[in-house]
């Protein structure tokens, strides 16, 4: 028996992505606070590993782009776990040919958006069904700060998925919301993951380019983003609808930083 009461005891959720980075960390951080969770990915070794180090999950191997694939990952969730309460709508992609609009070919927009963008929309069209049957629910899509803000060092095609998906949220917001489904759009600031460490360490001097721009001075941990998440998750964001949820250390607010 548990001790004390999680901030999501009760609810089945749905992490797309959970196999690293934030997705990992809010397997990990939702399941300590009493959530039963599907850890979602196309990774099937680093998923199982994330799943077994929850409290109670299982690992299911997802293809966001293929609509069988998402309606499968939630059957296998709701069969498991009776029912579903929570979207957290995480995979996404930010491959190193998605560059400035005059490098990036079509076939590399493409695969960006049928991720990044189709992969959202394909988990909210089969998943929103299952929060009906509930009675009500949250979604949380993964936009970014970049959906907000231009750069001259682009990633056009994942710039564009996120404003994308920042609009998408806002729509299912209103037209959900007196049905008991609340939908947010999570936009993180840059965060310290595997794969945009990698990223800069591609070109010289990129990282620290970067953290001139930062109010705070430093990148995001995957685990503060992860607990934004849980905030929309959970009961006490009940009147939270349609945002843009910015967990971007002051980012888009500054203009120029502290000396």
């Amino acid at each position: 028996m548990r001790a004390t009461m999680g901030r999501l005891d009760g609810k089945v959720v749905v992490i797309t992505g959970a196999a690293s980075g934030i997705g990992r960390e809010a397997a990990l951080l939702f399941s300590s606070e009493g959530a039963q969770v599907c850890v979602a990915d196309v990774v099937e070794e680093a998923g199982a590993a994330t799943a077994s180090e929850c409290r109670d999950a299982f690992f299911h191997k997802v293809d966001v782009t293929g609509p069988e694939s998402v309606q499968g990952m939630y059957q296998a969730t709701a069969e498991r776990y009776g029912g579903i309460d929570v979207l957290y709508n995480n995979a996404g992609i930010m491959p190193a040919d998605d560059a400035s609009i005059l490098d990036t070919e079509p076939d590399a927009w493409q695969r960006v958006q049928d991720v990044n963008t189709k992969g959202v929309f394909l988990c909210c069209k089969y998943g929103i069904p299952h929060l009906l049957e509930r009675g009500g629910g949250s979604v949380i899509n993964v936009a970014s700060f970049v959906a907000l803000m231009g750069a001259a060092t682009s990633q056009i095609s994942y710039t564009a998925s996120k404003g994308a998906v920042l609009s998408l949220s806002r729509e299912l917001a209103v037209e959900f919301a007196r049905r008991g489904i609340r939908v947010n759009a999570l936009c993180p600031g840059p965060v310290e993951t595997p794969l945009l460490m990698r990223l800069f360490a591609e070109t010289p001097g990129a990282l620290e380019r970067r953290l001139q721009h930062l109010p705070m001075g430093r990148l995001a941990q995957a685990k503060e983003i992860a607990y934004g998440a849980l905030f929309l998750a959970g009961d006490e964001s009940s009147y939270v609808n349609g945002t843009t949820f910015l967990v971007d250390g002051g980012l888009t607010a500054a203009y120029v930083t502290a000396e």
